[in-house]
């Protein structure tokens, strides 16, 4: 199975009649933002992945500083690389300012020629000649031109700073520029997901279904799958939650939700009692503002790291009454997989009632005929044949008991 390419599904509108702009303004507020929300679409995670929320207003943004390597790992490349050269720019010319310093107040640049003179560091005549020995320091170079003497204990005492503190800079940004590097957010643009998700029947049983492939020959270990449905509700007492979460069940009790990602797979969710689609029919779906959120997660097989690939489908992306395209054939002594049919789906015989309703219909089906005759006939409040037929028999039985003892009595007198 394949991956789908995340494509941006665009709901278009018919054009309304362009209104003159105090027209426009006269409009009340709340009609204009839902005219806006349904010329648009918003996403809460996008179909690549990225999740669709902004943090506004923090405060505390000191926060940021106390975890600065996540810091600048989370920052984008540029940034980074900016920081990176920043740092150690900075580092070699201020070192190379303390060398320059040093030389600059024991006198040795008013005697450079000199032979009777023993300088802090030998053939340091400059500020450039200083920088020039501070990036040999602190990269461990050693050209041999340029070297300290042992004269000067200011310098061997700068000497063990510079090499203490370029160690721990290197550590650090090293640290940082491999951890940017080795990152798997990569490696979630191999993992793909289908286009739309669909709805259909599968065992006697409505579900809800949506493919999932790995475009690599490398395969995720202990891949895993998870689903949530993003909808606002209102709770009993009135207190409104906004995009609320709610888990649907992808196999999590039988096991299913654990995935060896080798080819394609479509991943089922039951509608049943327990489903937040147990009430939802196919005329339903279209008018519902909702989003189901799909991450699948597991570790890179060739670094071991953990690795978290997502996509969401809206309303308008999950069609009922279809299935989708198989993409595995046999071939000569392997299986093969045509990732052009990834996404592909077609129609199917499906109710379009909602699986609640299905339900009901099924279950009245497989009940006794003379049970479901005699409950109709008992709701409207008739006399059962089958009823009365056994009333009159018992009643007639106890008569004839009563007549054989007569007879036994008269018999005995």
């Amino acid at each position: 199975m394949e991956q789908d390419v995340e494509s941006t599904v665009t709901v278009r509108q018919p054009k309304l009649p362009k209104l003159p702009k105090q027209a426009r303004d006269d409009v009340p507020k709340p009609l204009q933002d839902r005219e806006r929300a349904k010329q648009k679409i918003q996403r809460y995670v996008r179909k690549d992945g990225k999740c669709n929320v902004h943090h506004g207003n923090v405060r505390e943004t000191y926060r940021y500083l106390t975890d600065i390597f996540t810091t600048l790992v989370d920052l984008k490349w540029r940034f980074n690389l900016f920081i990176f050269v920043l740092v150690y720019t900075v580092t070699w010319l201020f070192f190379g300012f303390m060398w320059w310093l040093i030389a600059y107040i024991r006198g040795d640049l008013e005697h450079i020629g000199d032979n009777q003179w023993t300088p802090c560091v030998n053939n340091l005549n400059s500020f450039v000649s200083a920088f020039l020995f501070s990036i040999e320091t602190e990269t461990t170079i050693g050209y041999g031109h340029r070297v300290i003497t042992d004269k000067c204990p200011e310098g061997i005492l700068l000497l063990l700073v510079q090499s203490v503190l370029g160690s721990i800079v290197n550590a650090f940004m090293v640290g940082c520029m491999f951890v940017k590097i080795s990152q798997p957010k990569k490696r979630a643009e191999t993992l793909v997901f289908s286009t739309n998700a669909v709805i259909s029947m599968r065992d006697s049983r409505l579900c809800l279904m949506f493919r999932v492939g790995d475009l690599r020959n490398s395969h995720i270990v202990e891949a895993s799958i998870r689903a949530k449905l993003i909808k606002s509700k209102q709770t009993k007492e009135g207190e409104f939650i906004p995009l609320n979460q709610t888990d649907m069940n992808v196999g999590y009790d039988t096991g299913d939700d654990r995935l060896f990602l080798v080819s394609p797979l479509i991943i089922c969710h039951e509608i049943n009692q327990h489903s937040p689609f147990w009430e939802i029919s196919k005329e339903h779906l279209a008018h519902e503002e909702l989003e189901i959120v799909v991450i699948l997660e597991g570790m890179v097989e060739a670094t071991g790291m953990t690795c978290q690939a997502r996509s969401s489908y809206v309303a308008s992306e999950i069609k009922w009454g279809y299935r989708f395209t198989p993409v595995l054939t046999l071939e000569d002594g392997f299986y093969e997989v045509d990732y052009n049919s990834f996404h592909d789906i077609y129609e199917t015989n499906t109710p379009s009632c909602s699986a609640r309703d299905l339900a009901e219909m099924t279950a009245r089906t497989r009940l006794p005929l003379t049970w479901s005759v005699a409950s109709k006939l008992s709701q409207q409040g008739l006399p059962d044949p089958a009823e009365e037929k056994r009333s009159a028999a018992a009643e007639e039985l106890t008569e004839r008991n009563g007549d054989v003892a007569n007879i036994e009595n008269e018999s005995k007198v």
